[in-house]
């Protein structure tokens, strides 16, 4: 009966240990911890007969961004301006972009560089 209660013990342990480690990581993402952040996620979708591409842009933190500017590369600029705490936005490069990289500064500091990212080709999808 003392095997049990131990075993039994220990599961709910672990299931406690893991509750708070999963709290902690979505309250982490929930709860602006910098005043000034943000995240930007370039994805770009190569069809066979078109291309599509988008620029998420969020500011993760506390305070509002101001002077935000995209830079798409090959002299194409996006001036945003002001991007209030959480807010997100959703832009497109022009279409005769080379969409390799993206570059989003903010006035507070930031610059942010990133690649294009490609979604996986799943068959019986389009563009697979």
């Amino acid at each position: 009966m003392k095997k049990y209660t131990a075993l039994l013990a220990t599961g709910f342990g672990t299931i406690a240990v893991i509750s708070l480690v999963l709290t902690v990581n979505i309250g982490g993402e929930l709860i602006a911890t910098q005043e000034y952040a943000m995240r930007i996620d370039p994805l770009i979708d190569k069809q066979n007969l078109f291309t599509t591409a988008r620029v998420s842009i969020h500011n993760v933190g506390s305070g509002d961004l101001t002077g935000v500017i995209v830079n798409f590369g090959g002299g194409d600029t996006l001036h945003i301006g002001e991007l209030e705490a959480g807010q997100n936005m959703i832009v497109s490069p022009p279409a005769n972009n080379a969409m390799e990289m993206v570059v989003v500064t903010a006035n507070e500091g930031l610059i942010i560089t990133k690649e294009y990212r490609e979604p996986p080709k799943m068959v019986g999808m389009m563009g697979s």
